[in-house]
């Protein structure tokens, strides 16, 4: 399946790396030696260069990266975290990020350059990026700082994760 590239989004090919230019800005990838990629006029086609089975693996998830840098930079990507307990609470202020999630001291993460951070309300955080895995590992670590617990569900939780919480001990 060949990948549309839309207008306002700039494809170069040049000494084996992939570079995507668009609005939300530039990402870049190095080309797999078992792949061919054509460019046909705006449609971006990924072939095997051999009919072994790692080839066969490799276009397609180079197609799927390449699809992911094209929507990053001309749409973006963002997640979205709940958090759930009694005073815990997020503030962004620039690209800082202030959490209070029940420990006695403050946890602060510094985002890097790319990943913007918001906070519509104290208890979400939304993270925004061009680059796909970029933005779903900062959700990951912010994630860790306090995962959700099984018993009452307090903690740090994706917007549309379910937590499955377990019946307490009893006597």
């Amino acid at each position: 399946m060949p990948v549309t590239v839309p207008a306002g989004v700039e494809i170069g090919f040049k000494d084996n790396i992939i570079s995507v230019k668009g609005a939300g800005g530039t990402l870049s990838l190095t080309q797999h030696a078992a792949v061919t990629i054509t460019n046909d006029s705006g449609k971006i086609s990924f072939v095997p260069s051999n009919d072994s089975r790692e080839a066969n693996a490799m276009s397609g998830t180079l197609r799927q990266l390449v699809n992911n840098m094209i929507v990053g930079v001309s749409k973006g990507f963002e997640k979205k975290l709940s958090l759930v307990g009694v005073g815990y609470k997020a503030q962004a202020t620039g690209s800082k990020l202030n959490l209070t999630v029940g420990y006695s001291h403050p946890v602060n993460f510094d985002m890097p350059a790319g990943i913007k951070v918001e906070t519509p309300t104290p208890t979400e955080i939304l993270i925004k990026g061009a680059d796909r895995q970029r933005v779903g590992q900062i959700a990951a670590e912010i994630r860790a700082v306090r995962p959700p617990e099984p018993y009452k569900g307090k903690g740090i939780r994706y917007i549309d994760e379910r937590i499955v919480i377990k019946e307490t001990k009893k006597k």
